[in-house]
C-alpha cells in the first residue's frame, strides 16, 4: 500500500534563476552571516576570533562586566543556511557565460576597481585576496582617476586660460589601491574562492533554462502557504522565495537593414561561439584579404575589432552612429567612487520611476571605451588595420552568394560603399524589457506591475510587489539601485537588500512553525493550560 504513494515534491527556501555574478552574489550572502555592510572592520575582527573559539575562551561583556566562563564541552553553533538551487541555462558552473564570453572576447582585465566585487564579507575582499596570494602583478591601475594626475604646469595653464579642471570628481590620494582592476583569472579565482568558503560547489548550479514561473496554493507541497512553482525544460522546482538573476534578461537582436540576409554571416557579440567565424579562419589560412565589419560604440566593439586583428583579419571597418566616448567606467566616475552618496541620495529621494529611468540614461550615456583601449584603437587606425567611421550607419546590405560576402554601403558622416565583407558582428547590446520575458508571462497575468523603460517597478527590497517573494537582481533591479545595477557594485548592494528581505522571510516562516510546534508539544504533555488551544482557534 505504501508503495503507492508519491513522494512530496521538495520545498526549496530559495530559487535562484541566473548563475552569473549576480546569482553568485546572492547566494553567497545569504550564505554569510556576518556581512561586511553590517559590521565595522573591527567588529568582524573580534566576531570571527569569537566565532572561531566558541566556547573554548572566556568572554567579558565590556558593558556588564560580566565573564562568561569557557565551556570546554562545547559544540560550534551552526547557523542555518537556507536550502537553495541555482538555475542557469548555459551551464552547471558559476559564472559559465561570464566565462564564456570574457573568454570570446579575449579580456584580459576587468573595467571594474577593486572594490567592486561579490564577497559579501569584507569591502576589500577582492584587495586583500590578491595580496594574501601574492598576486599584485596581475592589477593594472587606472591612471587618472587619483588625483587626476594633473602636473602643476598643466595646472596653472588651464587656470589662466580659464578653463575648468576636470568634469568630475577628484579621487582623494589615500583610495589609490582601489582603483587598479584585476586581471580575469585573478577574478575568476576570487569568485571561486568565495564559492568554496561557502559551500556553493556541489549540486547547487543546474543547467536548465526555465520556461515558466507561477505563484499559488500546491496543497502536496505546502498546505498553508503559496509557494513558487518553477518549470525548467527539464522539472519542475517548488520553493517559497525566488530570485531572477539573469543579466539583460532579453535575448540579443539584430537590427534590420534593406537588403537580403544570411544569418551565418551577421552575429551578434552575445551570440559569437567562436571568432572570427570559420569561414573567415579559413580565407585567413588560405593567405586571402578579409574584412570584417564591426557596428557598436561600446567596449565590446573595440575589444572584438583588436582580437579579430590579432587573430589574422587584414582589416576591420568599425561604425558608430555617435561620437567616441571615452570613459573608465560605463558610468560616470562620481557613481563609482567609494564615497558616491551625493549621486545615490539624490537617486533615492526622485519623485517617481521616470525621474530615476532619466538619471540611470544620463548617467551611463550609451557605449563608451576605456582610455586603454583607446590607445589600442589609435595604434590600429594609425597602422591602417581599422577604419573607424563615427556618426555612420548601415544604409544597405546584401549577401553575395558567389562570392560568400557581403556589398555594405554607409550613410551619414563617413557615406561609402564598403569592400567585399566577410562578417558582420554587432556588439550592439541588449535592449531589456521584462515583460517580453516568456517566463514571466504567468506572473504578469495573475500579478501585474507597472514598469518605466522597461523595467519592473519593485519595492525598495527589490521585491515584485509585497505580496510576491520574487527578487530582481542585476539590470532588472535598476529603478531601485541606480546606474550601477548591471554591474558589480549593483550585484553587491542589491545581493544586501534581497538578502535581508529572503531572510526575515524565512524567519517569519519558521518562528510561525516552530510556535505551532511548541504548542503541539504543550498539549501533548499536559503542560501549560489546555484552554491556551481553544484562544488560538
Amino acid at each position: 500500500m505504501g508503495d503507492n504513494l508519491e513522494p512530496v515534491p521538495h520545498l526549496h527556501d530559495v530559487v535562484i534563476i541566473g548563475g552569473g555574478p549576480c546569482g553568485l552574489a546572492v547566494a553567497s550572502r545569504l550564505s554569510e552571516h556576518m556581512p561586511a555592510a553590517s559590521f565595522t572592520d573591527d567588529e568582524h575582527k573580534r566576531y570571527h576570533w569569537l566565532k572561531k573559539r566558541q566556547g573554548k575562551v572566556s568572554v567579558k561583556a565590556w558593558r556588564t562586566g560580566v565573564v562568561k566562563q569557557a565551556n570546554t564541552c562545547s559544540v560550534p553553533n551552526r547557523e542555518k543556511v537556507p536550502d537553495l538551487v541555482v538555475l542557469d541555462a548555459t551551464g552547471d558552473s558559476w559564472m559559465a557565460r561570464w566565462d564564456h564570453l570574457f573568454k570570446t572576447f579575449g579580456i584580459t582585465h576587468l573595467r571594474s576597481p577593486m572594490f567592486f566585487h561579490i564577497d559579501p564579507a569584507e569591502r576589500d575582499g577582492l584587495l586583500s585576496y590578491t595580496h594574501m596570494n601574492g598576486r599584485g602583478g596581475e592589477l593594472t591601475e587606472l591612471r587618472g582617476c587619483v588625483g587626476r594626475e594633473i602636473s602643476k604646469h598643466k595646472w596653472k595653464k588651464r587656470v589662466k586660460a580659464h578653463r575648468e579642471f576636470g568634469d568630475g570628481p577628484t579621487v582623494d590620494e589615500r583610495d589609490r589601491n582601489d582603483y587598479f582592476v584585476p586581471s580575469t583569472p585573478l577574478f575568476a579565482s576570487h569568485c571561486g574562492c568565495i564559492v568554496d568558503r561557502y559551500g556553493l560547489r556541489q549540486d547547487i548550479v543546474r543547467q536548465e533554462k526555465a520556461i515558466d514561473i507561477k505563484y499559488d496554493y500546491y496543497d502536496d507541497v505546502c498546505e498553508t502557504d503559496k509557494v513558487f512553482r518553477i518549470e525548467t525544460n527539464k522539472q519542475v522546482y517548488y520553493s517559497r522565495t525566488a530570485v531572477l538573476a539573469v543579466g539583460p534578461a532579453n535575448e540579443p537582436t539584430i537590427p534590420s537593414y534593406p537588403g537580403n540576409e544570411n544569418a551565418e554571416a551577421a552575429t551578434h557579440a552575445l551570440k559569437i561561439r567562436e571568432f572570427p567565424s570559420q569561414p573567415v579562419q579559413d580565407k585567413i589560412s588560405a593567405k586571402m584579404i578579409t574584412n570584417i565589419l564591426v557596428v557598436g560604440g561600446g567596449l565590446t566593439s573595440t575589444q572584438l575589432a583588436d582580437l579579430a586583428i590579432r587573430r589574422g583579419v587584414t582589416r576591420v571597418w568599425l561604425i558608430m552612429r555617435g561620437p567616441l566616448k571615452i570613459k573608465h567606467f560605463d558610468i560616470g566616475l562620481e557613481w563609482v567612487g567609494k564615497f558616491r552618496n551625493f549621486e545615490q541620495a539624490a537617486f533615492w529621494t526622485a519623485d517617481s520611476s521616470e525621474e530615476r529611468w532619466e538619471m540611470i540614461k544620463t548617467a551611463r550615456n550609451g557605449g563608451s571605451i576605456t582610455p586603454l583601449y583607446k590607445k589600442v584603437l589609435d595604434r590600429l587606425i594609425a597602422n591602417g588595420k581599422v577604419v573607424l567611421s563615427l556618426h555612420t550607419t548601415i544604409k544597405s546590405r546584401n549577401w553575395d552568394a558567389a562570392s560568400q560576402t557581403w556589398d555594405v554601403e554607409l550613410s551619414g558622416d563617413h557615406a561609402q560603399k564598403l569592400p567585399p565583407i566577410d562578417h558582420i558582428y554587432f556588439a550592439t547590446g541588449v535592449q531589456s524589457n521584462f515583460r517580453t520575458l516568456p517566463y514571466l508571462q504567468s506572473l504578469l497575468k495573475d500579478y501585474p506591475i507597472e514598469d518605466c523603460g522597461g523595467m519592473p517597478c519593485i519595492t525598495e527590497d527589490m521585491q515584485w510587489t509585497d505580496e510576491l517573494p520574487l527578487f530582481m537582481a542585476g539590470r532588472l533591479g535598476a529603478l531601485q539601485l541606480g546606474p550601477g545595477a548591471p554591474n558589480l557594485v549593483g550585484a553587491r548592494i542589491g545581493a544586501e537588500r534581497i538578502s535581508w528581505a529572503i531572510q526575515e522571510l524565512l524567519s517569519k516562516d519558521e518562528s510561525e512553525q516552530s510556535k505551532g510546534s511548541r504548542s503541539q508539544f504543550d498539549y501533548l504533555t499536559a503542560r501549560g493550560s489546555r484552554y491556551e488551544a481553544l484562544a488560538e482557534e
